[in-house]
């Protein structure tokens, strides 16, 4: 593959665009500190394209990558793979970074990227917490999981100013921090400090949890459960997350779609599955089942049947 051509750097934005003759492939990046590079990507390569990358950035480096269209892969030369797929979030660690990206002849790939060096990490996270998240050698995936929207709106806040003349660094900085920040609370949450949930307190989240079970058919709000067992709402959600490790909501479309999965398997038609796992409507009942297992409830239907 031919030279990169680098464009002038204009109000310290750098854009860096590949032959014309192998597609319209190009990225433009910015610094919003020395340890915090924002990169959006926009591939459309007239051939299958791979492009070569040779540790780019001479230190350890965490990569957060929105995928906003389209989708590429990663083959490092240490065998790691990864993908980058549009409504997804992958989030990577190196301290160095050997490997080859992938783009497919004719497809759009759209991404907003930012880099974190080691230095900013430290000065968020403490020197413990950092090295544990970067490792020690090549690339790790750390997340790969769909965007939040939170983190759409930041990517789309970003977008739009990186596409203007005079970015807003003000603002960009903002958007990217918060961005940072998001996600260092999934992947490096701080060590939690020592449970204050008493004996009565953890009797009542388990009957909140026999409630789902026994009464699922029924719409289970919050309040309504916290009256049934006298409990605040904060103490509810809190005793959840450190006594269950999920959050109400979780449990209990986990627990419905279960209940709901064996109920079509056994030959109950999908609208009486809907209304017994407590869904008013049979669509939206579907499109639950559908986004939780990947499939429609009418590939279940009658599967342990005679």
């Amino acid at each position: 593959m031919g030279q990169v051509n680098l464009a002038r750097r204009e109000r310290g934005k750098e854009r860096r665009q590949l032959p014309k003759e192998v597609g319209e492939c190009y990225s433009e990046r910015i610094a919003l500190e020395s340890d915090l590079i924002l990169i959006r990507l926009r591939y459309r390569p007239c051939c299958d394209l791979c492009e070569e990358t040779v540790d780019p950035h001479g230190r350890a480096m965490l990569a957060i990558t929105l995928g906003l269209e389209g989708q590429s892969g990663y083959q490092g030369g240490d065998g790691a793979e990864l993908a980058f797929r549009a409504g997804f979030t992958t989030i990577t660690a190196f301290r160095s970074n050997h490997g080859e990206r992938h783009y497919r002849a004719g497809e759009t790939v759209s991404q907003l990227r930012l880099l974190v060096g080691e230095e900013t990490l430290k000065k968020y996270l403490g020197s413990e917490r950092t090295k544990a998240l970067l490792g020690n050698g090549g690339v790790r995936q750390l997340a790969f999981r769909k965007n939040t929207t939170l983190s759409q709106g930041h990517a789309t806040a970003l977008n739009g100013h990186l596409g203007q003349p005079g970015p807003g660094l003000l603002d960009m900085h903002i958007h990217a921090l918060s961005l940072l920040a998001e996600q260092l609370r999934l992947i490096s949450p701080a060590t939690p400090a020592p449970s204050r949930l008493g004996c009565w307190d953890i009797e009542k989240l388990e009957r909140v949890r026999d409630l789902m079970a026994e009464r699922m058919d029924h719409p289970l709000t919050i309040p309504y459960l916290c009256a049934e067992v006298g409990l605040n709402e904060f103490k509810l959600k809190e005793g959840f997350r450190r006594y269950f490790n999920t959050t109400p909501h979780r449990m209990l479309l986990e627990m419905r779609m279960r209940k709901a999965h064996a109920l079509l398997e056994s030959g109950c038609q999908v609208a009486q599955v809907a209304y017994r796992v407590g869904y008013r409507h049979p669509s939206n009942f579907s499109t639950a089942f559908s986004r939780f297992f990947g499939r429609a409830p009418k590939a279940v239907f009658g599967k342990r049947r005679g």
